[in-house]
């Protein structure tokens, strides 16, 4: 099992065995969903996801010598010897598990990197099937946040396995016909947590950013449960006017263009429009995401405490 995964093929070796485990489960979801009648599914909605996934994977392969490049020579230098024990693999797992937290957290915190990372949200639709609908100009990226932990001494191969079970883990909480998980849902990323993340409610907004371990949204604050009395929505909003692939690839980044070219703005102006907070604008006109959430607290907060 160990040489099934230690080696340069270990990644691929990881998705192999995935197919065909993916592709029983969705036929197994798609045919839940005609029977009960449940309408998780839509042709369209599925054609897109594909068409971003294998974007996605065709700019991975284009990346792989390079990021392997880039964390390899981070490598090179590494502070610590592992002696590959079971705790070397423990650890490789919490401390990747970690890094993509940091990756997400970024991803919807600052536009340039919420203009990636949007494909993955603007479906209305939930199902495994969303899991694959990749953020596709991510591979150009990623890899940086990995490279921390070549230097720390973790093998850039072994945490790209470890990094890949937990994207295939990552895929199967795409789903709500799973309600609850039990005593796993204080450990794992369940399907209702990442439901809350899909949702485009304003309570659940930049909620559970969590791959696999959910310890990480509790730790940094940015874990919600899911509300039996607030029903997911999800998508983005506002929607975008069309699903074209053009528009679904580059919706946001025609926004941030259209912004940053306004006459007259300081460059720290367009920088901001780049870099800052999705929604944040020069004059003030623009509400972030926790602007929009001080807001509706601060409105629940008030009937909570009116009489009657």
């Amino acid at each position: 099992m160990m040489d099934f995964l230690l080696g340069e093929d270990g990644l691929e070796n990881v998705y192999a065995w995935a197919i065909p485990f993916h592709a029983t489960v969705i036929l197994a979801e798609m045919i839940y969903s005609h029977v009960s009648e449940a309408k998780l599914y839509n042709g369209k909605d599925v054609a897109t996801s594909v068409y971003l996934a294998l974007l996605n994977f065709g700019l991975d392969l284009l990346m792989k010598a390079f990021a392997m490049g880039v964390m390899f020579f981070f490598y090179s230098y590494r502070l610590i010897n592992w002696d590959f024990t079971i705790w070397y693999w423990i650890i490789c797992f919490v401390v990747t598990d970690f890094a993509y937290y940091v990756l997400h957290y970024v991803d919807h915190h600052s536009r340039a990197f919420w203009a990636v990372h949007i494909t993955h949200h603007n479906s209305e639709y939930f199902n495994l099937t969303t899991g694959f609908r990749s953020p596709v100009f991510q591979p150009l990226y990623r890899y940086l946040y990995f490279s921390p932990l070549a230097f720390l001494g973790f093998n850039p191969w072994h945490i790209m396995v470890v990094y890949a079970i937990g994207q295939v883990y990552g895929t199967w909480v795409h789903t709500q016909t799973v309600k609850s998980m039990g005593f796993l849902e204080y450990i794992l990323v369940t399907p209702s947590h990442h439901r809350v993340h899909h949702a485009c409610n304003i309570k659940y907004l930049d909620r559970n950013m969590g791959m696999c371990l959910i310890i990480w949204d509790k730790i940094f604050g940015t874990f919600e449960k899911e509300d039996p009395n607030i029903p997911v929505k999800y998508g983005i909003y506002p929607k975008m006017p069309d699903n074209r692939p053009d528009t679904v690839l580059l919706y946001e980044w025609r926004k941030i263009w259209k912004d940053i070219k306004q006459p007259g703005l300081k460059v720290t102006d367009r920088i901001n429009y780049l870099f800052n907070a999705p929604g944040w604008r020069h004059d003030g006109t623009g509400k972030t995401v926790k602007q929009f959430q001080k807001e509706y607290f601060e409105k629940q907060n008030k009937k909570k405490q009116m009489p009657g």
